[in-house]
């Protein structure tokens, strides 16, 4: 007997090192996925070209077996040592039970002896690329037979087939998710983890034009770090940088959703509030710089604590009626809180 077939569990052998086989079909995050039509089309056509009734996508897990896609059988999962595709994932390229009745390994499942009483069985490995077999494309019989040799060439085309599709759709996935991730590197501020100043702008613009648009309440907040100098000559840079993270953190959970909060340049930061009038912006303002002054920074054994000051802008839709024009009111409100000392908000 085969070292492969020497480790069973519950009656059902077990390659060696199989956690890595697992692993090697969990990176496909395939398993649990909606049905797809064209796992199906490859499930059907193996059933026709091999002149079964049923046939399927099967992909062996650590403690069962789900079907990706099945002709004439339900869709779900079976526990591992009840399946005939648990024999697929052994080393062997292909797997042909002439009989399920009368072999020792499958006599006792539920599909040999319960309905539909299968008899025959045959199915080819999915081989990813690595050489882990993660599971099987088959074909079922309730009549005890074997395929030809013209069906089982074609039964390992549509195999690759299935393993290509997989590989494709898994590809695609990834490249989904580097595209989102550049995306988002794109809009946002690495170290604030804040919108950058493009992307700030960008919807500063869209905010401005529907404040127009529907005549609603538009305001800005301008936010400068208290002597932020300081902070990186007395702790170093990345002292500095720590409380701009630290900063940003702050300010995303203080917000709302609606709310476009950005590093405007430096240590300077912008939040932009949509359906806000000036009361409200000032009255977030205050709130802000309390929890900022209220914020405490470590530096090593060191504590670091920051202030800052907070400029106010809102439209009137007379004079204050674009973006720049608001960006600049609540710049000179800005000047105006610094000028009269620190850790203090203007409008």
């Amino acid at each position: 007997m085969p070292a492969a077939q020497k480790i069973h569990i519950l009656g059902v052998a077990r390659p060696p090192a199989d956690q890595f086989r697992v692993a090697a079909l969990q990176r496909y995050k395939i398993l649990d996925t909606p049905p797809c039509d064209d796992f199906n089309f490859l499930a059907e056509l193996a059933a026709k070209l091999c002149g079964v009734p049923y046939a399927a996508v099967a992909l062996v897990d650590a403690e069962r077996v789900w079907l990706k896609a099945g002709h004439g059988l339900p869709p779900g999962s079976v526990p591992r040592q009840d399946s005939y595709c648990a024999l697929a994932v052994l080393g062997e390229a292909a797997t042909e039970i002439a009989d399920l009745s009368a072999d020792y390994r499958t006599a006792h499942m539920p599909l040999t002896v319960g309905a539909p009483h299968m008899r025959m069985y045959s199915g080819v490995a999915l081989t990813s690329p690595d050489g882990f077999q993660i599971g099987s494309l088959c074909v079922m019989d309730t009549r005890p037979g074997a395929l030809d040799e013209e069906q089982r060439r074609t039964l390992a085309r549509l195999g690759r087939q299935v393993m290509a599709l997989i590989e494709l759709r898994a590809n695609q996935r990834t490249l989904d998710s580097s595209q989102r991730e550049l995306e988002q590197l794109a809009l946002s501020d690495e170290l604030t983890g804040l919108h950058n100043r493009r992307s700030l702008l960008q919807r500063l613009q869209f905010e401005v034009a529907r404040a127009k648009r529907f005549r609603t309440p538009l305001s800005a907040l301008m936010i400068d770090l208290d002597d932020f100098k300081g902070v990186n000559d007395g702790y170093g840079h990345a002292a500095g940088d720590m409380v701009l993270a630290n900063v940003g953190r702050l300010l995303r959970e203080s917000v709302r959703v609606i709310d476009i909060a950005g590093r405007y340049g430096g240590e300077v930061l912008c939040v932009v509030l949509p359906n806000t009038p000036r009361e409200g912006a000032g009255k977030l303002a205050e709130t802000l710089r309390a929890k900022l002054a209220a914020q405490l920074h470590t530096a090593g054994a060191r504590v670091v604590e920051v202030t800052a000051s907070i400029g106010v802008g809102a439209f009137d839709h007379m004079g204050i009626a674009d973006a720049e024009s608001l960006l600049r009111q609540a710049d000179e409100a800005l000047r105006r809180a610094k000028d009269g000392g620190r850790n203090r908000v203007a409008s």
